[in-house]
């Protein structure tokens, strides 16, 4: 799997349609997932990252995995267009709060879409905060 990095900045045109970074495009190919994700952002899934969580939720008993259904009922599969755009449907676009500005930031093996100024508030570049989080990761 590949490891998406980076953070971008784009706005979501009057159609619902989103530009995915070329650099993300690549990595992501030409077919995706979007899905929410916690902390009220969208995931965006490579095929293959999307086929790996999926095997995951499968394996759940049913009484666990019914616990997803929300989840996979609002999920979508993309196609970027010519100009590398997804279609962003309504209800995803209100779970997430997204309006015109969004930030894009790959997240290892997803790409999570944010609210600019949901992001702007969550962002901590300090450095204790960095320390802390890799402590607890044992890193």
């Amino acid at each position: 799997m590949v490891a998406l990095t980076g953070s971008y900045h784009h706005t979501i045109d009057d159609k619902n349609r989103l530009a995915i970074p070329a650099k993300l495009r690549e990595e992501l190919g030409a077919v995706c997932y979007l899905a929410m994700g916690m902390d009220a952002c969208l995931c965006l899934y490579s095929e293959e990252s999307w086929q790996q969580f999926t095997e995951k939720v499968a394996q759940l008993p049913a009484a666990q995995a019914r616990a997803m259904r929300t989840f996979f009922a609002n999920a979508c599969k993309c196609e970027t267009d010519g100009q590398g755009r997804i279609l962003i449907p309504v209800k995803l676009r209100r779970y997430a709060n997204l309006e015109k500005d969004v930030v894009i930031n790959g997240a290892l093996g997803k790409a999570e879409i944010w609210n600019a100024d949901r992001w702007a508030e969550m962002e901590d570049l300090s450095a204790e905060t960095l320390l802390t989080a890799m402590e607890t990761l044992g890193l």
